[in-house]
């Protein structure tokens, strides 16, 4: 019997498709499965369908022998350990743009909340009777001014195409990749001392982690507002708030933090107290791809590649070749040798 692991809720519509499969043994609660609860699910499991809060490694694999496929309803598997699933066998694949539109918008929702101070607007509506305009809360606006995306891939390039629509002076890019017609490419430094706005979207790596510390930030334009879409340790979030504290950032927000970076085994455990408590900051809680009908779609996706290889396919969104596959595709490529006797 093969047996299907889904570590998060799932829409019943998905789960349907599975259980066509197999059993589906999904997480039916809000909050995941610990490290240990997800090793005793993933005993007897033959596919795993894996979300942000989960962290598949080599003990993980070790503790799932029948394990097949990790398909991840995500596009970011920094805590996926590629190398020990291509070692034990195991496919991995992830939902390569899907997420991209939604979180494009809401990087755009956070830049111009932060900057038009919204939270701070409605709180006093919601305090004091509302009596009429004053002179007060006055911010900042995207027209005019000069807009930073640091990291140019799919939703950095989904930003750019944003905020042409906003009347920037100047739209500047970072990143190896060729900057998208429009875009001045420059350096981090020179991003950081010219940008009023810096939208963060770089993925996690051991190249980006803390790309953003303290000596980026002492470069930063007086005003500026930043905003983190990718990944939490991709700015230093200690460094931020003494940032904000002296008045080098003007503005914080985010909806991804280092907390959760679950593959770095020194992440801190909860945002900093300085940063939650600071009247400049906003943070939502990782929804950009919180879009009821993107939701659908990612989870489907990763749906489609666990039934490829139930089926015996390869899944379409594979990021490796495992182990067991690339032996068999060089042997099935060796030449046949016939031996005759004389």
């Amino acid at each position: 019997m093969v047996t299907i692991i889904v570590s998060n809720r799932i829409h019943d519509e998905v789960r349907e498709r599975l259980a066509q499969y197999g059993t589906v043994d999904m997480n039916p609660a809000l909050e995941p499965w610990s490290a240990k609860e997800l090793a005793a699910h993933a005993a007897n499991a033959d596919a795993m369908m894996g979300f942000m809060t989960d962290c598949v490694d080599a003990a993980l694999l070790n503790a799932a022998p029948k394990l097949r496929i990790v398909a991840c309803a995500l596009k970011g598997f920094d805590s996926y350990d590629v190398n020990a699933c291509t070692r034990a066998g195991v496919w991995v694949s992830i939902v390569p743009d899907l997420l991209t539109e939604p979180t494009a918008e809401l990087a755009l929702g956070l830049g111009i909340s932060l900057a038009r101070h919204v939270m701070q607007g409605d709180a006093t509506i919601r305090r004091e009777p509302f009596k009429g305009w004053r002179a007060q809360f006055y911010g900042t606006g995207l027209h005019g001014s000069v807009a930073a995306v640091i990291g140019l891939g799919h939703v950095g390039r989904a930003i750019v195409d944003r905020l042409r629509g906003f009347g920037c002076a100047r739209i500047l890019g970072v990143d190896t990749v060729v900057a998208p017609p429009g875009v001045e490419a420059v350096a981090l430094n020179d991003a950081m001392a010219q940008a009023d706005y810096v939208f963060v979207a770089v993925p996690l790596t051991s190249q980006s982690l803390h790309l953003i510390g303290a000596a980026q930030l002492a470069l930063a334009k007086p005003g500026q507002l930043m905003i983190n879409v990718g990944r939490g340790s991709v700015v230093n979030e200690d460094a931020v708030a003494d940032a904000l504290h002296t008045g080098k950032l003007s503005g914080y927000a985010a909806d991804v933090f280092a907390c959760e970076d679950w593959a770095l085994p020194d992440r801190p455990t909860a945002i900093p107290q300085r940063l939650l408590a600071h009247p400049a900051t906003l943070f939502t809680p990782h929804i950009g791809s919180a879009v009821r009908r993107v939701r659908m779609a990612i989870e489907h996706r990763a749906a489609d590649n666990i039934i490829a290889v139930l089926e015996g396919r390869e899944p379409a969104d594979a990021i490796n070749v495992p182990s067991r596959v690339a032996a068999a595709a060089i042997a099935a490529m060796a030449p046949t040798i016939t031996l005759s006797r004389d």
